[in-house]
């Protein structure tokens, strides 16, 4: 494996690389005991996961029966982001064969960069308590820019971070976010049949899927040719 067709490659991060599901329920519903709400299992947590802490702060609220919006959304987007950071990483792992996989992927000469809706501070803790950070190095969240995914513009800024045109890049992700945010930049996309998607991805017409990320070089070899 070269990486002649696509030397960058930006990675999604909740549901693609990292199941972070469990985390993030913790830190969500200690937010609703704060409020004297109810909690939320894991399986409606999944599907609230996708756009940005503060979309997932609204959901929890909403599904726990009261909505929030304005400055109150606000300020208990801070205070679960607060309660978030400390623990973002006591449960969230990789998933089987994503530190593998990288490693052969830098070492093939790849540029690696990360595109998410996670906000940027809490997305650069998770990567370093992870040891995921020695891959990737151009880091673009959910507040980087003022518009974030399905914008084309974090992907973009992502790939311009890696020094490298979007007719260079690749895109991996887990969600109708990712591909249409790859499709609206112009970049081929690989979905991952993993995740937190909420649209069936056999509907958003992905460029491939993988069910093992490691079969993700052999897919970008195909792809290449």
């Amino acid at each position: 494996m070269t990486p002649q067709r696509f030397p960058a490659i930006v990675f999604d991060f909740d549901g693609t690389l990292v199941d972070s599901a469990d985390d993030l329920r913790t830190a969500l519903n200690r937010l609703l005991a704060e409020e004297n709400l109810p909690p939320h299992p894991i399986a409606a947590v999944r599907r609230m996961i996708g756009d940005g802490a503060m979309k997932l702060v609204e959901r929890g609220f909403v599904g726990a029966g009261r909505a929030i919006a304005g400055d109150e959304l606000q300020a208990l987007t801070r205070r679960f982001l607060a309660i978030y950071e400390p623990i973002s990483a006591d449960s969230t792992r990789p998933y089987p064969g994503v530190v593998a996989t990288l490693e052969r992927l830098a070492a093939a000469g790849h540029r690696l960069g990360l595109c998410t809706n996670k906000p940027e501070r809490a997305s650069r803790l998770m990567l370093a308590s992870l040891g995921l950070d020695r891959f990737l190095t151009s880091v673009v969240g959910g507040d980087t820019l003022p518009v974030k995914k399905p914008d084309p513009a974090p992907l973009l800024a992502a790939i311009a971070g890696l020094g490298l045109p979007p007719s260079a890049a690749l895109m991996v992700g887990d969600n109708e976010h990712d591909i249409a945010t790859a499709k609206a930049a112009g970049v081929p996309v690989v979905a991952v049949s993993w995740g937190y998607a909420r649209v069936p991805l056999d509907e958003l017409h992905a460029d491939a899927t993988i069910d093992d990320f490691a079969d993700l070089p052999a897919v970008i070899a195909r792809l290449s040719a």
